[in-house]
């Protein structure tokens, strides 16, 4: 074994040849960056120096912390890793003998080289491996352990260059797959326009494979179109500045970012698919819309309601009149006819605009179809359109949400009827309902233009739309399908180019009581006398109710609003008392509120009439207390069967 102070003398007795050799092997491993091919040279290099008996090289593995074989001679020696293992923990060692390598309870192995060298393979910064040579006794000395460190600080060298290279492009792979997972489109351009970099987002948004867009200028890859735009974003580079760009249907934006260090001048452009975010943005506006428009539809309503309440009623009034000339009965009639159709068209208008309830019940095909074709009379006249319905016999009611389910029908008529009006001339839609064995079907076909087989798959696709931009946000059919799969159906297309389109729904029967809520029982036309309390802001309908009130035999008084409605029922023992909700000075919700703290008894005799029913908060306030109701514009019908009630429930008190 070596000792440090005869290290001073070694260098010294080193032959030109042998420096020669050192300086030729040097030259041979430069470039050599594969650690298999530089294991190979040192193994040739010892073996055609040292011509040992034995030899052996190992690299350290960091997946198993431990050496791993890489050239051995002969093959099977078992000193050989002895010898590796020596030399990588206790650094160059020269043994004359072969029994340190073996425990003393171990038998050295026949053919066993007794001289050994062994050096560890360390380079700057890490330890990559050892050596190990073995000969007969006396065959090295300190000088072969000199030159034998000299060769294996040569191939530390190339081994530690070799790891640096394999973990630099380690880190190109892995950041070239980095930047090519991101969605955004990303390319580094330097100071010519040149495309230094880009990553595989870049190459699919200029359409041309990624190896042939590096060198080329970024204006020739680009939409023409985006010329200004992208050319804006490199000289006025930072994260603030994003220009908005556009290619045909699809919208994008692009920020310059600077980079580059020294006189080196890069920027880097970033991409962004703004589509999807922009018809959000648009979606969201129109709910904004539709969210005023339903607002605006409850005063609206609120304001109709009113004036059609009282030519309703005094119409109905005048046609059970026997003083009305035989001669105006029937111009009468008309009235009464047409107030109920513009009360219908109300009555739709809100059922359409109010917030959408999960409560479900029983509801006639025919009834929401008639009152679906009313919402949408004046668009199928114009778009010259006609509506065929055809029911089966006998065809059972649906278990559905009203609303939800007209709204299905709303779009699927509205898109059928822009279908027919591409086409430049009138069309048809027909709309079928069938039952069958565990379910009802209903069908929406029209004589328009259809779609190619392509096109229908992506139909109940968000956002899909074959109309012009602005003309459709493309969610009418995946909303429908949405509802109908709510209500456990499903909904399909079958289209053909030139063959129209049909689209059939689905929906499970479902059996339900007769007495659910919806379901009114008619109640007597006669009733005892009353002593009534009106109270409403609009001055006819207190006259007409009045008037029809007394020409029934009860006792009527009137006020014009909740507070002098509340003096009135406070000071009064009313059987019944009729409040509109909005009013001036004092509101129907208010005067409950403050009746039922003062004479809970009277506020069981409340009963409420209103034109407003689109808004959440009168529903709720209306559900909540659970007192009856009207909904303007109402009949004398209605009106008979709400005194009827009344009796019912007072008789039923009395008896208890």
């Amino acid at each position: 074994m070596t000792s440090p102070e005869n290290d001073a003398g070694l260098q010294g007795n080193i032959r030109p040849e042998v420096l020669r050799t050192l300086a030729a092997f040097g030259r041979h491993l430069a470039g050599t960056l594969r650690p298999h091919t530089i294991v190979a040279h040192l193994a040739e290099a010892l073996s055609a120096h040292f011509e040992p008996e034995a030899l052996g090289i190992a690299l350290f593995d960091l997946d198993s912390n431990r050496l791993k074989l890489m050239h051995a001679m002969p093959e099977e020696s078992p000193c050989i890793g002895a010898a590796l293992d020596l030399g990588m923990r206790r650094g160059p060692v020269l043994l004359p003998s072969a029994t340190p390598l073996f425990s003393p309870q171990e038998n050295i192995p026949p053919n066993t080289p007794a001289c050994w060298l062994a050096v560890p393979l360390e380079g700057r910064r890490i330890v990559s491996g050892a050596i190990a040579l073995g000969a007969s006794a006396g065959r090295y000395h300190a000088n072969d352990l000199a030159i034998l460190e000299a060769f294996a600080a040569q191939g530390s060298l190339a081994l530690e260059s070799a790891h640096i290279v394999d973990q630099v492009d380690t880190g190109k792979r892995s950041w070239a797959d980095t930047v090519d997972a991101i969605s955004l489109a990303i390319c580094l351009v330097d100071d010519l326009g040149r495309v230094r970099r880009a990553n595989r987002a870049f190459a699919e948004l200029v359409s041309a494979p990624a190896a042939e867009v590096i060198g080329r200028p970024w204006l020739a890859l680009v939409p023409p179109s985006w010329g200004d735009g992208v050319q804006t974003a490199l000289e006025a580079a930072g994260p603030h500045r994003e220009i908005d760009l556009r290619a045909g249907d699809r919208s994008f934006s692009v920020t310059a970012f600077r980079s580059g260090h020294g006189s080196e001048s890069l920027r880097i452009l970033v991409f962004l698919d703004r589509t999807e975010h922009r018809r959000l943005q648009d979606q969201l506006i129109q709910s904004e819309k539709m969210s005023a428009v339903g607002q605006l539809v409850a005063g609206v309503a609120h304001d109709l309601n009113n004036p059609l309440a009282s030519v309703l009623g005094f119409a109905d009034f005048l046609v059970e009149s026997p003083d009305v000339p035989s001669n105006l009965r029937e111009p009468i009639r008309v009235i009464q006819q047409e107030s109920l159709r513009a009360a219908t068209i109300v009555r739709n208008l809100l059922g359409f605009a109010r917030k959408q309830e999960h409560r479900r019940q029983k509801t006639q095909l025919r009834q929401l179809l008639d009152g679906t074709l009313v919402l949408l009379r004046n668009q199928l006249m114009a778009d010259r359109v006609e509506v065929r319905i055809e029911i089966e016999p006998e065809f059972p009611g649906l278990h559905i949400n009203h609303n939800q389910i007209q709204q299905v029908f709303v779009n699927l008529i509205h898109n059928a009827s822009q279908a027919i009006t591409s086409t430049g001339r009138p069309g048809e839609i027909t709309i079928r309902a069938r039952q069958g064995i565990q379910s009802v079907i209903i069908e929406v076909a029209d004589d328009g233009p259809g779609m190619p087989e392509e096109l229908a798959a992506q139909a109940f696709e968000p956002f899909f739309t074959t109309k012009p931009e602005g003309q459709g946000t493309g969610l009418g059919l995946n909303i429908c399908q949405g509802i109908v799969k709510e209500h456990g159906g499903r909904i399909t297309v079958t289209t053909a180019p030139g063959e129209g389109a049909t689209f059939t729904i689905e929906l499970p029967l479902e059996e339900t009581d007769a007495s659910e809520p919806g379901m009114t029982t008619p109640f007597p036309l006669q009733t005892p006398a009353f002593r009534i309390l009106l109270i409403d802001d609009e001055p006819h309908i207190l006259h007409y109710l009045r008037t029809t009130l007394e020409t029934w035999g009860h006792q009527v008084e009137s006020a014009p609003d909740g507070q002098t409605g509340l003096e009135m029922a406070s000071a009064g023992n009313f059987d019944l008392i009729i409040s509109d909700l909005r009013m001036p000075r004092l509101g129907g919700r208010e005067f409950y509120e403050i009746l039922v703290g003062k004479n809970p008894a009277m506020a069981q005799n409340v009963v409420f009439s209103t034109g407003d029913t689109v808004r959440g908060d009168t529903l709720d306030f209306l559900e909540r207390e659970g007192r009856p109701y009207l909904t303007k514009p109402f009949s004398l019908a209605e009106l008979r069967n709400l005194l009827g009630l009344m009796a019912s429930q007072r008789s039923s008190a009395l008896r208890a």
